[in-house]
């Protein structure tokens, strides 16, 4: 049972460690040998193959911050629509909070204007009884 326990721990190391590799997701331009900052000087010395690489990694990085501020602005138009969506919710909110006051009074004014008439009627019926 122990051998098992070891087997399947080392197996999961090892897996673990080479996920950690970098090869699940590599972006474009991407250089291995190269972990410094992204800007390098070039000199006489390099020959024309390096620094075409050099300039790769530039345009790489220079599209992964023009992805990352689209994604900004992006991100900023959507806020703002949430931020109408918001003011529209709350004007409509009020306008139903309005509608139903206005309703329940309403409700209650008809209530009471049928109880007149309920009462009128009654009234009348009572005077034809008094009159036959």
């Amino acid at each position: 049972m122990k051998r098992i326990v070891l087997t399947l721990g080392l197996l999961a190391a090892v897996n673990c460690a080479a996920m950690a590799d970098g090869n699940a997701f590599t972006p474009l331009n991407f250089n291995d040998t190269q972990y410094g900052s992204t800007t390098t000087t070039t000199t006489s010395t390099k020959s024309a193959p390096a620094a075409s690489s050099a300039e790769g990694d530039a345009v790489g990085n220079g599209n992964i911050q023009n992805a990352i501020l689209q994604l900004d602005n992006a991100q900023v138009d959507i806020r703002n629509d949430l931020l109408n969506c918001k003011t529209k919710y709350a004007d409509v909110d009020a306008q139903y909070k309005l509608v139903k006051t206005e309703r329940k009074a309403l409700k209650k004014q008809v209530s009471t204007i049928e109880k007149r008439i309920k009462e009128i009627d009654k009234a009348k019926e009572k005077i034809r009884k008094n009159m036959l």
